[in-house]
């Protein structure tokens, strides 16, 4: 069993708030030890104890909803019936692609379809919504409302119209069936973007055959192998691994035609319009501005670095104190390693944290799954398990969230180590579970990465800038045997390494979001999935593409993150202005860490991005402000603290 952190002990103060803040999940998890200390769910048939139970507290928010006079209760009951279904749905999201026990994914997969369905309904329900349109069209009673409150108001009446509310019954019931419809294909294309791929074992040479899990006479190739060193090894996965898959196909182009489908009948040109909606772009034209500047702001020169030489300076342990360090002097914060009950957790190598601030104590629980096994995608993800939100009795609901990574195990002789890029993407990740944690609101709805996507990915790129700035590495980058520090110049070349390799990384984020638009864009498609992608990868990529592939086809993100996939160029261009004007000249600034929390993290989704935006760089950026974000972090003169430090 491995150490992910070496800090294992609460101080007195931390103790005493985790005895006071989460009495709750403290006792079930000692009764019942169920996932997650969830009672019912000690095993799979325990989903549909969950499910129904949460449903008939639902069928009884609403009818209190409805019965309720106008005022901020509306808003609060709202919000418990959202909380009470987000906590079976949001559990079961996650129990269904990454529990090893195919009888738990299988009751979370009917969990969660049975909930969305009763989701979709609940969105088109004249009545329900009549309760909250009677609230908003009091004028008096909006004005008494708080700012967050009448957010969320708002939002949920967003909800009901994105939804088709305004149709006549037999349209919302299309619509209903559409989004359920949409939801059965996300669940399945998802399933199909982390299938392995077999081939037979002698058509490949037999010295790099080891790299691959072997099935009888056939090899399995489940990934892209991208940190191999060996070109062959690379250029086989690549081909295998992207094979297109009659089905897959099939999947994607009913998803993408269903989307529009539905997007047309609630009233928007495409699909891409309807997502956008209450995001920072708002119009999907915002791509063609981008791609236009950036093509022609970007080269690329080949700089190679061997990752094998700097994994022994990253081990897991090593990376861990490092953002306990920087969480404990920018925010405040530190990460201790806490025992599991026997059953809370769905593998033995996953580790909870306990996430406490030094004067408010116990803020909420990381479960740490981070290391590979057999069936759990190849995919680094934050996933919300219960969302943070003030109780009726005055209590808060403390967050819980999962970290899932494909890590390497330890072996014998060495921990776990991790090559640039993965500290990299566990340093993305704790981003987006500071988040998390931090935006305490007093609504579920609203509470942490709950916010517009194009914002939600701040913090977890933000996390990116530290982890390449030297200062923040050379405080925990030490050689797993010697304890030598990662010197000076191999920090410099691989910082150098990331910088000139961020232009062609930059002209492959903004071929992914050109690609997700043009497929969310207008329909009929002019041309099949595999043709608009080999179209838009020569004409905005440059690189060509290579023949019987379908990329598309494994872009798990067209699932999450359908007509939205340009909220990473958004969220880094604001990452990238938060990093130079108020952590560049110190990355462990606590003042401005804790104006970081207070103007951005703090208030989840129940402020308005920009203005999180504009109070955190006190001013307002404009198109041309995000562009240039971008284009100077592939400035080749652009000096940063991570080389001349």
């Amino acid at each position: 069993m491995q150490n992910i952190t070496a800090v294992c002990v609460y101080p007195a103060q931390a103790r005493t708030e985790v005895e006071k803040g989460n009495r709750d999940v403290f006792a079930l998890c000692c009764a019942l030890q169920g996932l997650f200390g969830v009672p019912e769910l000690n095993c799979p048939e325990g989903f549909q104890e969950a499910q129904d139970k949460a449903l008939q507290e639902s069928e009884q928010l609403v009818q209190k909803a409805c019965s309720t006079p106008p005022g901020p209760e509306t808003v609060m009951i709202f919000d418990q019936l959202s909380d009470g279904l987000c906590r079976v749905a949001d559990l079961a999201d996650f129990v269904k692609i990454a529990h090893p026990d195919f009888a738990f994914r299988e009751a979370a997969e009917e969990a969660c379809r049975n909930i969305g369905t009763v989701v979709e309904k609940l969105n088109t329900d004249v009545e329900l919504c009549q309760s909250l349109r009677r609230l908003l069209a009091d004028e008096i009673v909006v004005r008494s409302l708080d700012p967050e409150t009448r957010r969320v108001a708002e939002l949920f009446m967003f909800d009901f119209e994105i939804s088709g509310i305004h149709l006549d019954e037999e349209k919302r019931k299309k619509a209903v069936n559409l989004n359920v419809r949409i939801l059965d294909l996300c669940n399945e294309f998802l399933t199909g973007t982390h299938l392995p791929n077999k081939i037979d074992k002698h058509v490949l040479p037999e010295h790099i055959r080891y790299n691959f899990t072997a099935e009888g006479n056939y090899l399995q190739v489940a990934g892209l192998h991208a940190d191999c060193p060996d070109d062959l090894v690379r250029e086989a996965a690549y081909k295998i691994f992207l094979y297109p898959n009659a089905e897959q196909l099939s999947r994607l182009e009913e998803l993408l035609a269903s989307r529009n489908s539905l997007a047309q009948l609630v009233g928007y040109d495409t699909f891409s319009h309807r997502a956008l909606q209450g995001t920072m772009a708002r119009n999907p034209g915002i791509r063609h501005v981008w791609k236009d500047i950036l093509r022609n702001s970007m080269h690329c020169v080949k700089y190679n670095i061997d990752p094998g030489l700097y994994c022994p300076f990253f081990s897991l342990g090593a990376c861990m104190e490092g953002l306990n360090s920087l969480f404990s002097q920018l925010l405040g914060i530190s990460l201790y390693a806490e025992q599991t009950q026997r059953g809370e957790v769905w593998s033995e190598d996953v580790r909870k944290l306990a996430v406490v601030h030094e004067t408010e104590g116990l803020l909420g629980y990381i479960y740490c799954d981070f290391f590979q096994r057999p069936d759990k995608p190849h995919q680094d993800c934050h996933f919300t398990v219960r969302g943070g939100r003030l109780r009726e009795n005055g209590e808060y609901q403390l967050p819980v969230v999962v970290l899932m990574l494909s890590l390497p195990h330890s072996t014998r002789g060495a921990p776990t180590l991790l090559s640039p890029g993965m500290m990299e993407n566990l340093f993305h990740e704790m981003g987006h579970a500071m988040h998390s944690m931090l935006g305490r609101t007093r609504y579920q709805h609203v509470t942490g990465t709950r916010c517009p996507t194009d914002f939600a990915e701040v913090p977890s790129i933000l996390m990116e800038y530290f982890a390449n700035d030297y200062r923040v590495v050379n405080q925990f980058a030490r050689h797993y045997k010697t304890g030598q520090p990662l010197p000076k110049n191999m920090v410099s070349r691989l910082c150098e390494s990331k910088k000139v390799c961020a232009a062609a990384d930059m002209q492959l984020q903004v071929f992914y979001a050109v690609l997700d638009q043009i497929y969310h864009g207008k329909h009929p498609l002019r041309k099949s999935t595999t043709e608009i992608l080999k179209e838009t990868q020569e004409k905005v990529y440059g690189l060509p593409y290579v023949p019987n592939t379908a990329w598309q086809l494994r872009f798990s993100h067209l699932v999450g993150y359908g007509a939205k996939y340009y909220s990473y160029l958004m969220s880094r261009a604001v990452a990238s202005m938060v990093w130079k004007q108020c952590f560049a000249q110190d990355p462990f600034d606590r003042a401005m860490g804790e104006r970081y929390r207070r103007e951005m993290l703090a208030h989840g989704g129940g402020k308005e991005p920009m203005l999180m935006v504009q109070g955190m760089l006190q001013k307002s950026p404009s198109v041309e402000d995000f562009v240039d974000a971008l284009v100077s972090d592939l400035d080749q003169d652009f000096e940063t603290f991570i080389t001349d430090s």
